[in-house]
């Protein structure tokens, strides 16, 4: 019987000292540039709450308003997975950025040329034109993202970082060098 108790009290301990820390599942973060667009700030966290290196998910908000006609808004969303062993982490994401604008004046010059006085003369205007590096057909509009990059994430958590590069593309176009930097708190 004192070996039964003492092998179960040994195995209490050994379990006690080898059981593993929660690791640091959700983070949030504000983001310079990145899915967000001009700035965000974001909420993300993993599907396996026991495991970093695992599929998760972000989810933010962003935008600004300089006046009461120049505005806008942004909610990046997207599905990302972590590589790598705590504290360092490649970061590999794909998802959708949907935004709204709006704009003082939107009305551009999309044809035209330099007369003999150099001044440019405009043949043809647009006034559904907008851009954020890509050219944006109206508001509200969608933004396919991608992301590549460095998370830096402590195994106990407090703060966190991020560098990436963030492709961006829509109907108009692909816009490969996109790039974004976050700073945040792990938990």
């Amino acid at each position: 019987m004192k070996r039964a108790l003492l092998f179960f009290l040994f195995l209490l301990v050994f379990n006690f000292v080898n059981a593993q820390e929660p690791v640091p599942s959700r983070s949030v973060y504000l983001e310079i540039g990145g899915p967000g667009l001009p700035y965000s700030f974001n909420y993300d966290f993993r599907f396996d709450k026991e495991r970093m290196d695992s599929w998760g998910m972000r989810v933010g908000m962003g935008g600004y308003t300089v006046s009461d006609n120049d505005s806008f808004f942004s909610i990046p969303v997207m599905v990302n997975k972590l590589y790598g062993k705590g504290p360092h982490y490649f970061e590999l994401g794909f998802g959708a950025t949907f935004f709204a604008f709006d704009t003082y004046d939107n009305t551009y010059c999309i044809d035209g040329f330099f007369n003999q006085n150099g001044d440019y003369i405009c043949r043809q205007t647009s006034s559904n034109y907008y851009s954020f590096i890509l050219e944006v057909d109206g508001s509200p509009s969608v933004m396919g993202t991608m992301n590549f990059g460095y998370r830096k994430v402590p195994v106990d958590g407090g703060f966190t970082w991020k560098v990436n590069i963030n492709p961006i593309f829509n109907n108009n176009g692909f816009w490969p060098l996109f790039a974004g930097i976050g700073i945040g708190y792990s938990f």
